[in-house]
């Protein structure tokens, strides 16, 4: 093998350049970057980016040192449009072409963004990009922000916009934030942190519209949300329409709805997409020497879109990738955390409807954590799935730790 292409400047596009140089690849390695900027690590953006804590250079993934290690032929500002799987090269939206014995995918997810014209202040949080828009309007002055979309990047974004005193409702459209995630006891716990941090939350109704004006004295108009239907707009955001007829004024629009895989590039390919790239327990594809790896990975059966699975899948599908066929699976715990309101949530496992949950340390009262916060179990016959950490770091990665030599012994390894 003398050409590796990484499709995707990502962070799983990162630690798949790395894997490479240290599993002994040392032919010609090219990376593809739909953005213009070098590497950065997107947790950030919505807190200590989005506050002003942080800054762009302290979200670089690579190093002036690390980036001529690597030895890698940045393509950067150029979108990948398509795989040409029998002439095993990469087509590019400038019309440049990249022949290549190896590829790995590694495009990410987009923002689901509410269809039709846009209006100004309406937001998604996924580049970095996104992220200089949105501080630079929260930076005008006090605003109401309303954040559609009670998910992780939702809650946390809410929480930073708390944090630079501007008034903030959430909508989530389920009972609970977090719900599919955490089961209802333990989202009733996220619901609260909302409500002691400051933010206005709205729970069991959708969105039908967004309102919006061309500014003092200018025409009005509405963008009509169906579901996420069609839409209609004109000028700047001025409210937000409920599902239940109530308006919330706004002069920001946070959209924090998910992610979709970026898959469009390859269709065509030959390659299997359904909600991602379909691949096996080891990251490979259908095709020879084409893997996948992070946000656009469908990994036996499932897509995480989680910073830990950007960065263990690469280490084994590398390997795949030099030997030529799947000689290890990837074995993992989902991990995510999320820091709301000043409290650090950490979750470990894989939680199941019916999953009994249990207090183990620390307590909780109306939903309230104590002082010192507290870890919970699930359940279910007898064998622990899930751990739930809410400010209790050292007792949850013990109970990670112990997911993850579980999850070791029950999955063998492929000969």
């Amino acid at each position: 093998m003398k050409t590796v292409t990484v499709v995707g400047a990502s962070l799983s596009g990162v630690y798949a350049a790395r894997e490479l140089r240290a599993q002994g690849f040392d032919g010609r390695l090219v990376i593809v970057g739909e953005e213009p900027h070098r590497p950065y690590d997107r947790p950030p953006l919505s807190k200590d980016f989005l506050t002003g804590k942080a800054d762009e250079e302290q979200l670089a993934l690579t190093d002036a040192e690390e980036t001529a290690e690597l030895d890698a032929e940045w393509l950067l500002g150029v979108r990948a449009r398509g795989l040409d799987a029998r002439g095993r090269t990469v087509l590019l939206g400038d019309g440049r072409t990249v022949s290549t014995d190896g590829v790995v995918i590694a495009t990410g997810a987009s923002a689901r963004r509410l269809p039709g014209d846009a209006l100004t202040g309406v937001h998604t949080l996924r580049t970095l990009d996104d992220a200089r828009a949105l501080r630079d309007e929260l930076a005008d002055g006090p605003r109401r922000v309303v954040v559609i979309g009670g998910g992780f990047i939702g809650a946390e974004t809410a929480s930073s916009c708390t944090a630079l005193g501007h008034d903030v409702t959430v909508v989530e459209a389920a009972p609970l934030p977090l719900v599919p995630q955490l089961g209802p006891d333990m989202a009733a716990v996220c619901a609260t942190l909302h409500r002691r941090g400051g933010a206005a939350l709205v729970t069991g109704t959708g969105v039908a519209r967004l309102h919006g004006g061309a500014g003092a004295g200018g025409a009005t108009g509405a963008m009509r949300v169906t579901g996420v239907g069609g839409v209609t707009g004109v000028g700047g955001v001025t409210g937000v329409e409920l599902s239940d007829g109530r308006l919330l004024p706004a002069d920001t629009v946070i959209v924090g709805i998910g992610a979709t895989p970026n898959t469009g590039w390859l269709a065509g390919s030959t390659l299997g997409l359904h909600d991602g790239v379909l691949c096996d327990d080891g990251c490979a594809t259908g095709l020879p020497q084409v893997v996948a790896v992070g946000d656009v990975a469908r990994v036996g059966g499932r897509r995480v879109e989680h910073w830990t699975s950007a960065t263990e899948q690469p280490r084994v599908a590398v390997r795949n990738l030099l030997a030529g066929r799947t000689v290890e699976p990837v074995r993992s715990v989902p991990y995510f955390w999320s820091d709301q309101y000043g409290a650090r949530i950490q979750f470990a496992g894989r939680r199941n409807d019916g999953d009994a949950v249990r207090i183990t340390e620390g307590a909780l009262a109306e939903d309230v954590p104590a002082e010192g916060g507290f870890l919970a179990v699930y359940e279910r016959d007898g064998r622990t799935t899930a751990v739930l950490s809410v400010d209790r770091p050292r007792p949850f990665m013990r109970a990670r730790r112990a997911l993850m030599r579980t999850a070791s012994e029950v999955e063998p390894a492929v000969p």
